[in-house]
């Protein structure tokens, strides 16, 4: 299995921006397509971004395309979402997670399709 460590999150003024990032250890890195998720207090955990184990290929919801960036360093073995344009909506603790089973990657939206998880780390967007 893979251990996920999120960091760098914090609090950002509307407009900011900040890059998270994920470190994996364990079993080999570049063989899980990976995501980003958010949980917002209330809401259920949402969909930020997901990116094929190559990181050849990435899948965004509308809420966030052409704002966020994931990608992925496999020789680090770590994940990173770099959010830009960021406004107070984007409040949430965001997890990266870690798909170990083979499975089309346009499902890869469910957070269900994820074998691990991190623990999260809190963004809070405010002036």
């Amino acid at each position: 299995q893979v251990q996920l460590v999120e960091s760098g999150g914090g609090l950002v003024q509307p407009g900011g921006s900040l890059r998270l990032s994920c470190a994996a250890s364990g079993r080999t890195f570049s063989s899980y397509d990976m995501g980003w998720f958010r949980q917002a207090p209330g809401k259920e955990r949402e969909f930020v971004a997901a990116i094929s184990k190559s990181g050849g290929a990435t899948n965004y919801p509308a809420s966030v395309e052409g704002r966020f960036t994931i990608s992925r360093d496999n020789a680090k073995n770590t994940l990173y979402l770099q959010m830009n344009s960021l406004s107070p909506e984007d409040t949430a603790v965001y997890y990266c997670a870690g798909a170990g089973r083979s499975r089309p990657f346009a499902v890869l939206y469910h957070p269900d399709e994820y074998d691990y998880w991190g623990q999260g780390t809190q963004v809070t967007v405010s002036s």
